[in-house]
Formats: C-alpha cells, sequence, structure tokens
C-alpha cells in the first residue's frame, strides 16, 4: 500500500470550478448544484467533491428534494471516516440519503413525493470516482491533441413511453432500495469535468455540446453560463444547471519527491536510559533491533509512562519503512478501542520522529504460549473472541492489520487482548492515493500471512482471518497448520505448500468438529475460507452440522488423506507379497 500522510507537506490536487443554474421560462428552479474544494489535508485524504441533482417536477416537492440531495450529500460525505474508500462512504451517505427522501416522501400524498436524480464526482488524487442516479450526466472534455474530445462518462436511467416521452427508472428517493452507478476514471492534467441536468444536454446532440464545451472563456462560471444560454436560446423549456471543473495539477510525486517528504523529521539517536526527548525521561529500554527501538519512558506533563518507539537509523534512506512508519501513528491515531493498542500525538515543534504508544503492562501471546503449552479450549476460545473484538474495529474502519501473529498480540493483567504494531495496516482509503512507493515484498511473518500476500495480491478482512486461523491452531497444539518451504528463497507458485496437518491428530481432544474449523479458517483459496470472524468462532464454539455431514460423506480420500494412502500402501504391499510368493513356488 502507498499513501501521502497527514503531517507532511505533499503535492495536492488544484481544480478550478465554476457553475450557473437557473430556472429558464419556468417559475421556480428545481436544480441544484453543490461543490466543495476542502482545505489540503482533508483534500488529500477525502478529495473534491461536485453534484448536481434535478428534482422530478411531477412533485410540488422537487425543490425541496434536489437541494435536500446536494447538501446532505457534501456534508454527510466528510462526516465518514478517512480511512474509507470513497466507494463506501458515497454509498453509505447515499443510501441514508435516499431513505430519508423516500420515508418523508411517503408521508404525504402522491403530488409531495421527494424525488431527484443525482450525479455525484469526488476527484481525489490522480482519480474521479463517479457516482449517478437518474437522467442528469456527467462529460469529460480532454484536449483533442491527447485524443479526446467530449465523452459521456454516465448513462441515462430512463425508459420511453408509448407517446415518446421519458420516464425514470432510477433515482434518489424513488424506491426504499437505491441502485447508483460507480464508476472510476483516471484523471489527466486539463480534463474538465461538466455535469449537466437534461435541460441543458436535453436540447443539443453531442456534437453541438462538444462545439460549445471547446469553447474558450475568461472563467468556467462564465463558460457555464455560456452553455446554459444556448439551451435557452436553443428552446430548452425546463431548469437548466451546468457545472464545470478543470483539473489544473495533479498531486503525482517521484520517488525523490517522496524520499524529501518522508525525511524531512529526524530519527532520533539511540537513548539510553536517563536521557530526555520533548520531555519524556527513559526509564527502562524494552527492545533495541535492527527495525526500531521501544522505550519506557515517563512524561514530565503528567508523569505517566508511555512507550517510546523510534525507527532505526539503518531505515534513514528507506522510503517504504518511513512510510510505514508514519502510517502507523496515522492508524493509531485513528482507532479508539481497548483493544487497540492507543498512540498519542506527538509534541507538535518535535523535530523528531518516533510514537508515543500506550504503555500496556501484561505479556505477548508468544510469552502466553510457552507458559501454557496445553491450554483448555476453553481459554482459547476466550483469547479468540478477544482477538476478535480488536479486527472489528480495524474491519469497520476498512483497515486490514496484515501482520496478525502472537508477537502483535498483548494479553494485559487483567487478561484482555490488545492488538499492536500497525506499520504493515493497509488502509482502504489511503489505498486510493497514488504514490510512486510500491510494495516490492510482502509484509508480514510468513508463517502467519494469508498465501495471497506471497502470490502477490492485496489482500482483504478474508487475510486477518486466515492469520487469526493459524494463531487457534497454534494455542490449541503448540504447531503451525502447515510445513513450510522457506518462501525467501523458493516463493510459491501457487497453493500447493499449504497442505493442512490435522490439529485432530497432533492433540486427540480436539474434537474433529473444531478441527474442520481451523481447516476452513486457514484453507489456502481465499473464497474457500470464512468470509466472516462470527462464522470462525461459531464454529469454534457449536459444532457446525452440514461442515461435519459433508466430512462425514467424503470420500475417505478427502476425510483422512494419510489413512488414504496408508491403507493404499498396505494394499498394495499384500499384492507384492502375494506376488512374490506365488513366484517362489514356482
Amino acid at each position: 500500500m502507498s499513501a501521502h500522510l497527514p503531517g507532511i507537506d505533499s503535492k495536492i490536487l488544484e481544480v478550478s470550478i465554476g457553475g450557473y443554474t437557473t430556472a429558464g421560462i419556468k417559475p421556480a428552479n428545481e436544480d441544484a448544484f453543490a461543490a466543495l474544494q476542502p482545505a489540503a489535508a482533508v483534500r488529500s485524504l477525502k478529495g473534491i467533491a461536485l453534484c448536481v441533482a434535478d428534482g422530478v417536477s411531477c412533485s410540488d416537492n422537487a425543490q425541496l428534494a434536489s437541494q435536500t440531495a446536494v447538501r446532505t450529500f457534501i456534508e454527510d460525505y466528510y462526516s465518514t471516516p478517512d480511512s474509507w474508500p470513497v466507494k463506501t462512504a458515497a454509498a453509505r451517505v447515499l443510501s441514508a440519503l435516499n431513505a430519508w427522501l423516500f420515508h418523508h416522501g411517503q408521508q404525504h400524498i402522491e403530488r409531495n413525493g421527494l424525488v431527484t436524480t443525482f450525479s455525484g464526482v469526488i476527484l481525489k488524487s490522480t482519480t474521479a470516482h463517479l457516482l449517478h442516479a437518474g437522467d442528469s450526466r456527467i462529460y469529460r472534455l480532454r484536449a483533442p491533441e491527447k485524443k479526446g474530445g467530449l465523452e459521456l462518462l454516465t448513462r441515462d436511467h430512463q425508459q420511453r413511453n408509448r407517446d415518446g416521452s421519458f420516464f425514470l427508472t432510477r433515482a434518489l428517493g424513488m424506491d426504499s432500495r437505491l441502485e447508483v452507478d460507480y464508476i472510476q476514471e483516471e484523471l489527466e492534467a486539463g480534463d474538465v469535468l461538466m455535469l449537466t441536468t437534461d435541460g441543458v444536454h436535453g436540447v443539443f446532440t453531442h456534437a453541438e455540446l462538444s462545439a460549445l464545451a471547446m469553447q474558450s472563456f475568461a472563467d468556467l462560471e462564465t463558460h457555464a453560463r455560456a452553455i446554459v444560454d444556448a439551451a435557452l436560446q436553443k428552446g430548452s423549456d425546463d431548469n437548466l444547471s451546468c457545472l464545470l471543473v478543470r483539473i489544473d495539477h495533479l498531486p503525482i510525486e517521484d520517488i525523490d519527491e517522496v524520499h524529501r517528504r518522508l525525511t524531512q523529521l529526524k530519527i532520533p539517536p539511540v537513548l539510553d536510559v536517563g536521557q530526555i526527548i520533548d520531555g519524556y525521561k527513559v526509564e527502562r529500554i524494552l527492545h533495541s533491533g535492527t527495525r526500531s527501538h521501544l522505550y519506557l519512558a515517563r512524561s514530565n506533563v503528567d508523569a505517566q509512562l508511555y512507550v517510546l518507539k523510534a525507527p532505526s537509523e539503518n531505515f534513514a534512506e528507506d522510503a517504504q519503512y518511513l512510510e510505514g512508519f508514519i502510517r502507523e501513528q496515522w492508524v493509531g491515531r485513528r482507532i479508539d478501542s481497548p483493544a487497540v493498542m492507543k498512540i498519542y500525538a506527538r509534541p507538535e515543534n518535535s523535530p523528531f520522529l518516533y510514537h508515543i504508544c500506550e504503555y500496556i503492562e501484561g505479556q505477548t501471546l508468544r510469552q502466553w504460549l510457552f507458559d501454557n503449552p496445553r491450554p483448555s479450549l476453553e481459554a482459547v476460545r476466550g483469547i479468540t473472541r478477544e482477538i476478535i473484538a480488536a479486527l472489528r474495529v480495524f474491519q469497520r474502519q476498512h483497515m486490514v492489520h496484515r501482520d496478525l501473529k502472537p508477537e502483535n498480540i498483548m494479553l494485559t493483567a487483567e487478561g484482555r487482548v490488545k492488538l499492536i504494531d500497525f506499520g504493515t495496516v493497509y488502509v482502504s482509503g489511503l489505498g486510493e492515493v497514488n504514490s510512486p512507493l510500491r510494495e516490492d515484498c510482502p509484509v508480514g511473518s510468513a508463517d502467519y500471512i494469508a498465501p495471497e500476500y506471497l502470490l502477490g495480491e492485496t489482500g482483504s478482512h478474508v487475510s486477518d482471518i486466515f492469520s487469526l486461523g493459524v494463531i487457534v491452531y497454534e494455542m490449541m497444539t503448540g504447531k503451525l497448520p502447515f510445513e513450510l518451504p522457506d518462501m525467501t528463497r523458493r516463493p510459491p507458485r501457487g497453493l500447493q505448500p499449504w497442505r493442512y496437518r490435522s490439529a485432530h491428530q497432533r492433540r486427540k481432544d480436539i474434537p474433529p468438529w473444531i478441527d474442520l474449523a481451523l481447516e476452513k479458517a486457514v484453507a489456502p483459496n481465499a473464497r474457500e475460507r470464512y468470509q466472516a470472524l462470527s462464522e470462525f468462532l461459531q464454529d469454534l464454539c457449536v459444532p457446525n452440522a452440514d461442515m461435519v455431514q459433508q466430512r462425514e460423506s467424503a470420500p475417505l480420500l478427502e476425510r483422512n488423506p494419510v489413512n488414504f494412502w496408508r491403507g493404499l500402501s498396505l494394499i498394495l504391499l499384500v499384492i507384492v507379497l502375494v506376488q512374490w510368493a506365488v513366484l517362489a513356488r514356482h
């Protein structure tokens, strides 16, 4: 994953916006449009939003519907978590908006429904995310020298009546369920996106509208008004709206720019007990390794203990490592859960790069495994429930931990679980931001990460389920479910190395139905794995009758391949001995 992270200056998306709307020959304007180009920090994470809506004129509340749609969409979109991808955030907002319009529309007589078309664009990084329902439109104008011209990017959701008129088949507030077209388009500097209602594009041929769009004006607002005026002169009898946005600059960095951005903060020198950094006095060195240093330090502000995590100077020139380190703080600041380690803000004027982490009194799950080589199944279930609760926090934020292993799971003195180490967390919202940095090798420990990572795929929350399955298997048996070769020397080309070893064979008091649950959790093929954490936990606690029946009715080769091959080998041995005995008699 790669992304621009807040707190460090970077190139940002720059656009120009202009629009014009009028009632035309109608007494009231039932169109509406809105656009917001937020501050740079928000723009890099959430993008620039613009939208147009056309209230359905058969309703007395058409104007209210369109104005509510554009205003609410803009406000609510920027209220969604920064970690959410555009598609998820916009879909949640539009779904809630549609439900509100439909509900309130149903409270009135037929002509007072709240129905409106909607066409929206989120410009984020180098991509335009289009959201569309109805017969308003989104066009893209690209310079002819780039083999461009005016291109319609959306399709009208309408059907023709017998008399030649059209009626909408999809719009906000029309039905309790909403289907929205979602389209991604890559942007180029100089591109112009044009959003229009049917009062504009309905009176022009594509060639006529293209000629108008290609005209040159001093500013976009004047250009938008000229297009609307031309539609009026052409005989438009509807409300008219045109919204234009020009891509002036795209946030594209080369690797040298990324490196300069990431190395603006200094890596602190290795600290000793008694030394102070930004008001934190080191009381104990917890860990000093090749990748990072951990110190137990006391703040001179609140006298509380914290863990300071600093990168190793070995990685001072490693942009990929530094971006992961900065991402760890970004993630830790946005997750607020007792099941996840907190990361606090550094002093604003600090020139150093390090984390101020919550001090967790307890032990790692790895130490717990050493101390509990044969735990009860109920103890394992209890820890599993806690880990699942923590993973759900990441899932709700559209994050994937990607380095789930016993060393990154803390057990507190009260027996609660806390997940730590977020340097490899994949954040869907940040994954949409363009960067020259790319992960050249899989993240995480080869014993615990899902096969899809080693095969070059991004992975998903199902990948974390695989890692959890391996950990639960290890808690129960003390061993790993696979005997894998050295993946660093010979990267796998398929799923063959992941051959499951029965947990029941390694520990006889593990019921076969739990063995089936573990096997499904660590299935090499992600499609054959549990798709939900709750399903895995349920099958660890209660026998899954369908799974048990399916296994019992399967051929012996599937139920117990070891016994199958042993039996086959014994049969072949008997045949060989019989043949040898027959030959010996002759």
